[in-house]
């Protein structure tokens, strides 16, 4: 079982196609994409590893082979990398889903390997022992930033503690906690988005969340990708 002291592995979502990324994204997969001359997740799996996590599992499909040539084992950041090949993307919960084996029975974190951020994944770790000790009342925890001028209209609130649909909007920063058990009666193979599908809990009030304020980008277009390349850089 999860425990505060621990971090939960994370699994990271690999196996897009980055459709706005092209033409760039025609030859090298998404993660791969380089600011600050390293890949997007070099960083990524620099800072799990500086988090104490030992063990991820990636997801991949457009151009994967390229992405497991260049991450291999994981061995050069200390870690053990597992891979979830789906041949053909399954969107976000349909790819958890098909990861399921390799993420064991403990809560998981879910992050994208095309966002840069100095989020400390450590902290998810009482958020992974809170889902943990009673899945029935807690469905996932949604770290959630500012509301960025590329996605003005957010994607939910938070209060309390709780995510909200209602209220003042944040967005959503793709890193979040979930139990196995949430995707339980899901078959291997369905093409499923994490969102909407997943506001159902928060309706019923079982989504925890945080704000954090600290440096966030999520990489969508090659103007964001320079930009947050000239940052690095300096």
């Amino acid at each position: 079982m999860a425990g505060a002291g621990r971090t939960p592995c994370p699994f990271i979502l690999a196996a897009g196609r980055g459709e706005r990324m092209r033409p760039l994204t025609d030859t090298v997969p998404k993660p791969l994409l380089e600011a600050g001359g390293r890949p997007l997740i070099d960083w990524q799996l620099a800072r799990l590893a500086a988090c104490g996590v030992r063990r991820v599992v990636i997801n991949h499909a457009h151009l994967g082979e390229r992405l497991e040539a260049a991450v291999g084992d994981g061995s050069r950041w200390g870690l053990a990398v597992a891979w979830s090949r789906e041949g053909e993307a399954l969107e976000t919960a349909g790819g958890i889903v098909k990861a399921l084996p390799l993420l064991g029975q403990d809560p998981f974190i879910v992050t994208s390997g095309d966002i840069w951020s100095e989020y400390d994944f450590s902290r998810l770790a009482a958020g992974g022992a809170d889902i943990a000790r009673d899945p029935a009342r807690r469905a996932a925890h949604l770290v959630l930033v500012d509301t960025p001028p590329f996605h003005p209209a957010g994607d939910m609130a938070l209060e309390g503690g709780l995510v909200r649909r209602e209220g003042p909007r944040l967005t959503y920063a793709n890193i979040g906690v979930f139990p196995p058990s949430l995707f339980a009666g899901i078959a291997a193979g369905t093409h499923l988005r994490l969102f909407p599908w997943a506001y159902r809990f928060v309706d019923e009030g079982r989504v925890t969340g945080e704000r954090f304020a600290g440096a966030w980008d999520n990489i969508g277009t090659p103007a964001q990708l320079a930009q947050l390349d000239r940052r690095l850089s300096r």
